[in-house]
């Protein structure tokens, strides 16, 4: 029997791209919930109902425009989100949160989140404790929040600027975008609606030169990263 892995797209904009197709390539079926709908971006506080977690053997929760500590989305879906995250986490379900999803991760294990002072927007290396989860390599990275690791939690990735990765149980939480590719970023730039690129200085053409320039490189390492988090949540379950 196939595994299913669930995709929760809490931004209309931030969809599963190079990472579906890992999970898809390593046997599981993919299946999508999304959250916040593009009639819904400029007013993002409402009820949501999710799935049952133990329906599936892996959530992935997806990146967002929005603050993961915004109070309004607290009190309603991103409070939701976190209780199912709790709930998958509680069930044996394997979690991978990417960006706003490992952010995710961290407020609902115990965790914070808060502006950095340094935000990353672009191909950054990164440190690996561990590289057979966090293969080394230039990763993507578009944010301006950065966690405090969870109680229990192990860190296993990071750079100068910020907690990169950690692990607590089955999850696996990411701080960089490892589902990045060209018609993703092109779909991104088209919605930079707050000036990002332009804020932190970076030139659009050198960023979509430098992600040819490393797509293939980094679609095999997101091969592996899947085939890293799989195999260890196969070890986490026969524990």
């Amino acid at each position: 029997m196939a595994h299913t892995v669930l995709f929760i797209v809490n931004d209309p904009a931030a969809t599963g791209a190079l990472l579906s197709e890992a999970f898809a390539d390593n046997g599981f079926d993919v299946d999508t919930f999304e959250v916040v709908s593009w009639t819904r971006v400029d007013d993002p506080a409402l009820e949501v109902t999710f799935p049952d977690p133990t329906g599936f053997d892996v959530i992935v929760p997806l990146g967002a425009r929005w603050p993961v500590y915004d109070d309004a989305l607290r009190r309603s879906w991103v409070g939701a989100e976190m209780r199912l995250l709790r709930d998958a986490h509680d069930a044996g379900v394997g979690v991978l949160g990417v960006c706003f999803g490992g952010q995710l991760l961290a407020a609902a294990h115990g965790g914070t989140v808060s502006r950095s002072p340094t935000p990353e927007l672009g191909w950054f290396d990164l440190e690996s404790y561990d590289p057979s989860l966090v293969p080394p390599g230039p990763w993507f990275q578009w944010h301006f929040d950065r966690w405090i690791v969870p109680p229990g939690a192990t860190e296993i990735s990071r750079n100068p600027h910020a907690s990169q990765a950690f692990v607590l149980g089955r999850s696996l939480a990411l701080q960089f975008h490892p589902e990045l590719d060209h018609a993703l970023l092109l779909r991104w730039l088209a919605d930079d609606r707050d000036g990002d690129v332009a804020e932190l200085g970076v030139d659009e053409d050198e960023l979509l030169t430098r992600t040819d320039e490393l797509q293939d490189s980094a679609a095999h390492r997101v091969h592996q990263l899947v085939r890293g988090f799989v195999n260890r949540v196969d070890e986490q379950a026969r524990r």
